[in-house]
């Protein structure tokens, strides 16, 4: 992509991103839409936000990029066969944080990523309730907008792993055995709880310095905010091959990975 095109696509997927959680929050304040929550088939929730904000992205991506198909949570059943043909395609998570949601913690978010040969190439993952919006693509950097702020850069932090004190990002809904054995590994480690793709986000702003993430996601989860700590000097790894998280495979649950800041 050119650069004028990659700086138009970005101001689309924020733009995008914004409109969807205008959605989420008009069902956030209103309690006659807010308690309407359906069950998935693995039990997990699934609100009328979710339907809202899929609906609005899922149109306007098809009006500003037809020829770019998109795979969700409610793709997730497109044939590998079909998907494995695609040179690139959007990959949506209209409402990460569901269950943040329903708790009214605000720490749920938006997240739209462009991937293209398996990589992320461009992702932005927007906080509706604080109003703000992180993006990023590849070689251009890791940008948030914060209300109506000029854009900043961020950078995650350099890391030592044999440091004291280091601060290591923890689900507030997830807290696996395999993650409280990871953590025995580091010396007085600081612990920090965040909901959703906003964990990601904290090792790229430089506010953690490891995320370990060693129980399911999916890659709607993260792809997203993948390319945001890549584009802020991060990696996010396959915590088995110590290769990066990769995207699009025929099962679409991520391996277990670990999310560093500048090493």
């Amino acid at each position: 992509m050119t650069e004028t095109t990659t700086t138009s696509l970005l101001q689309t997927l924020i733009d995008i991103s914004k409109e969807a959680g205008q959605e989420i929050l008009r069902i956030y304040a209103d309690e006659s839409l807010f308690d309407r929550v359906d069950f998935k088939a693995d039990d997990s929730p699934l609100t009328l936000a979710d339907k809202a904000a899929h609906a609005a992205i899922e149109a306007r991506l098809k009006v500003a990029t037809p020829d770019i198909p998109i795979l969700s949570e409610e793709g997730r059943n497109i044939p590998y066969e079909e998907r494995s043909q695609w040179t690139r395609f959007w990959m949506v998570d209209p409402l990460d944080g569901t269950k943040e949601f329903i708790k009214r913690n605000g720490e749920f978010t938006v997240n739209i990523a462009l991937v293209e040969g398996g990589s992320v190439i461009m992702g932005c993952v927007h906080v509706p309730v604080q109003d703000t919006t992180y993006y990023g693509a590849k070689g251009e950097g890791a940008f948030v907008i914060r209300q109506e702020e000029e854009a900043q850069k961020i950078e995650a932090s350099d890391l030592d792993m044999n440091a004291s004190g280091l601060r290591l990002v923890a689900s507030r809904s997830h807290m696996s055995p395999e993650v409280e054995e990871y953590v025995e590994q580091f010396d007085n480690p600081e612990m920090v709880s965040m909901g959703s793709s906003l964990k990601l986000v904290l090792v790229a702003e430089g506010k953690a310095d490891i995320y370990p993430r060693l129980a399911p996601t999916m890659e709607w989860d993260t792809a997203a905010a993948q390319i945001i700590v890549e584009e802020a000097g991060g990696t996010v790894i396959n915590h088995e091959t110590g290769t990066p998280v990769v995207y699009n495979k025929e099962n679409l649950l991520n391996p277990h990975f670990i999310v560093f800041g500048k090493k």
